[in-house]
């Protein structure tokens, strides 16, 4: 059995809380003690205010003298509604508020059938009751009465690194359950907005709000949370972030912000993304194959069913990104004019570079015909541009020979092994002095 002990200075909000459930047929009164409960079972919240007042000093010091606790046996434990009230009783006799006024309440707004207590914490003489080490000894007491009445044991449910995280089923304790999946996102995910939370809340059902006001001249900023159905409408009262805890509250969010900025790198979800974008030709394609990655997709719509807002969520890498955190050409515009408007999208393939190839030039008769001097001279001087280029060249030790001569960088746009433009030109003039006029010695 789990014991919830709230600390607060509403009575009032805590008596409507519990009279809502009975309104809804949800909660039925077991038993008070001090309070008058009237016999055809209508429950006036105003006239039991004055009751709990009665016994309370008209004036005081003590700013949270209410205490709501919710007992809450295992679900397989089937109790009546006297045991239930038997249970009740018996702790608050341990916990030292058997003689306080107080009213118990069953509430069956989920399978699991529990208990709720409304008492104070100040005695007629405006005195406050003993508080120290409350919740150590609340623990203590539930498990004895585990074992006087042979009840099954029930822990707090831990958050393990491998626990899925699920959508809230109606039928269970939503708050718990939203609370969990809030606790998992927020450990697991990397985000940097509040929009960027939402999208990673909405795939288990779960939305937030922030929450900015004043109260008593102070202004505050706070969160709130909502449990929705696969078609996002709210199916609960929603959530303070208080009441889930403090990894729920606007610093702890507004802190995972902060530090998100210094680990997500958007490089690997950016390449995924890029890859399935160009090989998909309409939206449903593009989500079906992201979700192949591991990666889903938030998309936010007006009115008019234009994208105004597109979300990643790569679960792989656990980073939540906004599509112009990974480029122009995935934000909201453009992807809802790749699919909600082509004429506007960007259409060819970009320039590819062709090589440039040059085919071989055929010899002439004239540069085939050629007297054993030109050939020697011509031998020469290849070898010594080969020397040249192999000497300039501070990273080259290539020797370069007249049967393969290439210009370092350039294979490709080389005609041929035999052909090398500067020895060409050299045999040219060396035929040209050959034309000359002769001279008799």
């Amino acid at each position: 059995m789990v014991a919830k002990i709230s600390i607060g200075s509403s009575l009032y909000g805590a008596l409507a809380y519990n009279g809502e459930k009975m309104n809804k047929d949800e909660g039925r009164v077991l038993g008070a003690n001090k309070i008058i409960l009237p016999a055809d079972g209508q429950i006036d919240i105003a006239r039991m205010v004055e009751n709990f007042n009665a016994f309370m000093p008209k004036t005081g010091k003590i700013k949270k003298p209410v205490l709501h606790i919710s007992l809450n046996p295992h679900p397989d434990d089937r109790l009546s509604e006297q045991q239930y009230e038997i249970l009740a009783r018996e702790y608050l006799d341990k916990l030292g508020f058997g003689e306080q006024p107080f009213i118990i309440y069953k509430h069956m707004d989920i399978d699991r059938h529990h208990i709720h207590i409304v008492t104070v914490n100040v005695n007629e003489q405006g005195k406050r009751l003993n508080q120290d080490f409350l919740f150590r000894r609340s623990k203590k007491i539930t498990t004895e009465l585990e074992e006087k009445y042979n009840l099954h044991k029930t822990q707090r449910e831990k958050i393990t690194p491998d626990m899925p995280i699920k959508k809230p089923d109606p039928a269970g304790d939503i708050k718990r359950q939203v609370a969990n999946t809030v606790k998992m996102i927020g450990m697991r995910y990397k985000f940097q907005t509040l929009g960027e939370y939402n999208a990673i809340l909405s795939l288990y059902n779960v939305k937030c709000e922030p929450a900015d006001g004043r109260v008593n001249r102070r202004e505050y900023h706070g969160l709130v949370y909502f449990a929705t159905d696969d078609d996002g409408k709210v199916i609960a009262n929603p959530f303070k972030a208080s009441r889930l805890g403090k990894f729920a509250s606007r610093t702890a969010i507004d802190g995972r912000f902060e530090r998100a900025k210094d680990k997500i790198d958007v490089s690997t979800t950016k390449r995924k993304v890029a890859d399935v974008l160009a090989n998909s030709a309409d939206k449903s394609g593009f989500v079906a194959k992201l979700k192949a990655q591991n990666i889903d997709v938030v998309f936010r719509y007006t009115d008019e069913g234009r994208i105004y807002g597109v979300t990643f969520i790569d679960h792989g890498t656990m980073t939540v990104l906004n599509g112009s955190r990974l480029g122009k050409e995935f934000s909201a515009n453009a992807i809802n004019d790749r699919f909600n408007n082509p004429a506007n999208a960007p259409t060819g393939t970009p320039d590819v570079a062709t090589p440039i190839v040059v085919p071989p030039i055929e010899p002439t008769l004239e540069d085939a015909t050629s007297d054993n001097q030109s050939q020697t001279d011509t031998e020469q001087h290849t070898q010594s541009l080969g020397s040249r280029h192999q000497s300039s060249g501070s990273h080259s030790t290539t020797d370069y020979s007249d049967n393969d001569f290439t210009l370092p960088g350039l294979d490709l746009f080389q005609p041929g092994l035999a052909f090398n433009p500067d020895e060409e030109e050299f045999r040219r003039r060396m035929q040209r002095k050959k034309k000359g006029p002769r001279h008799r010695f």
